[in-house]
């Protein structure tokens, strides 16, 4: 199949082209992300979930309260309820308010009632007084120091928190235990998510090995798809386990054909390059299209991206470094668009370098850092080490990347980087 490229002349005019005759110009980052970005796929179906299965699944549709929250009046400690008058400070105690059950009948000038956090105050009062601030005379509520009391202090409002009517989470939101606290508070007992999309996995080589094999010469283990497999379970995706493809065109074109019908993506890791038993790009010209082969990017230069039918199709690099910045990159913000997070960016903060760097233009560097937190409060950052894409360790050790872009070749120490923190990635 002919591949349409939009960084080229050719793709730019609409024009197609043979997939081996692809430019040899590397996108930059940002190309890459404009051209993902114009080929995302919709959001997946919507489904509803009981709200203990709703953690980390992204809301389809914005929850408008029903209710006040707090749905009455109520005090905010244990205390004394009473209607304040200045320059009084002696009240008669006429009963209790306890969580769960008021007190019947509103109260009368001069009047109050004992309270416990959340009763509901009685019609009438508007001030709480603790208790520790009172004294008690047989019935009477005498206030130590009335000139310290505020009006209307100690009291939680009706509605305070979420008004009748008011929207209080928004479709696109990932929902974290306090969103489901929330929506219990409302009442929820089902809440309305995207569906977790389905990705086919699998590793390709004649060199790779499941763990727990032995390994014959030449051969390793296969480190990227279970990298790809926490990935993908940390942003709650549903992975389809396809194996490890020998470097066999038939096998491999079987394998992607079958993945296209019961997957929302399809990812592999190794074969995109420009060796001759690299034969991902071959068979994905053959059954769908090519939308980017190469980005100016390290680690992670040779990545495919096209489809099969009409499900996305990511074809990462081989070194496992390699595949989970690139996946971090470029697969993590297309599988959050199509759960619903169609805003999402990654976080980016800025940093002093603590070491020196080095980089090369006209691409982006992502070396693998440490970022910590002086007692100034200013974030500083320094590598892991060697920075090999295969260097795995490099990954353990980080909690974030550095991005060097294009016009650095090196970052002095004093220099401000930018950092994107692992976050729940990792």
């Amino acid at each position: 199949m002919a591949v349409a490229l939009g960084n080229d002349a050719a793709g730019a005019a609409g024009m197609t082209i043979s997939c081996f005759s692809m430019s040899p110009r590397s996108l930059s980052v940002e190309e890459a992300h404009q051209l993902l970005s114009s080929m995302m796929p919709a959001p997946l179906d919507i489904e509803a979930v009981a709200l203990h299965c709703a953690l980390e699944r992204v809301l389809a549709c914005d929850i408008v309260s029903p209710i006040n929250v707090p749905a009455y009046t109520n005090s905010a400690m244990d205390g004394y309820a009473m209607a304040w008058q200045q320059g009084n400070y002696r009240f008669r105690l006429v009963g209790v308010a306890l969580a769960g059950h008021g007190f019947a009948g509103p109260l009368n000038p001069g009047e109050c009632v004992r309270v416990t956090t959340g009763a509901p105050l009685p019609e009438g009062a508007d001030t709480v007084v603790m208790r520790e601030q009172v004294e008690l005379n047989g019935n009477d509520v005498i206030v130590l120091a009335p000139e310290k009391v505020v009006p209307g202090q100690n009291v939680r409002q009706a509605g305070e928190d979420i008004c009748q009517g008011q929207t209080a989470l928004t479709q696109g939101t990932r929902l974290k235990p306090q969103h489901l606290g929330l929506a219990a508070s409302l009442g929820m007992a089902v809440l309305k998510v995207y569906s977790r999309p389905r990705v086919a996995l699998f590793s390709s080589g004649d060199e790779v090995r499941a763990p727990g094999t032995p390994l014959a010469e030449a051969q390793i283990y296969d480190t990227n798809r279970f990298a790809l497999h926490g990935l993908l379970t940390k942003l709650g995706a549903e992975v389809i386990d396809l194996g490890i493809l020998p470097d066999q065109e038939g096998k491999i074109r079987d394998a992607l054909q079958a993945a296209s019908t019961q997957a929302d993506m399809i990812i592999t890791s190794g074969g995109v390059s420009v060796g001759e038993a690299d034969w991902i790009k071959t068979v994905l010209c053959e059954l769908g299209d090519i939308g980017l082969w190469r980005i100016a990017l390290r680690p992670g230069r040779p990545l495919a991206f096209g489809h099969i039918g009409s499900v996305p199709f990511f074809g990462l690099p081989g070194n496992p470094v390699a595949v989970m910045v690139t996946f971090i990159q470029f697969v993590q913000p297309m599988l959050r668009h199509m759960m619903g997070q169609r805003d999402w960016y990654p976080q980016r903060f800025m940093a002093i370098a603590d070491e020196p760097m080095h980089s090369r233009r006209e691409r982006i560097d992502y070396h693998r850092g440490i970022f910590r937190c002086d007692e100034q409060g200013q974030l500083h950052v320094r590598t892991t080490g060697a920075q090999g894409s295969n260097i795995l360790t490099s990954m353990v050790r980080a909690n974030c990347l550095i991005e060097i872009d294009e016009h650095h070749e090196q970052v002095a120490v004093g220099e401000r980087v930018t950092i994107q923190p692992f976050g729940e990635l990792t």
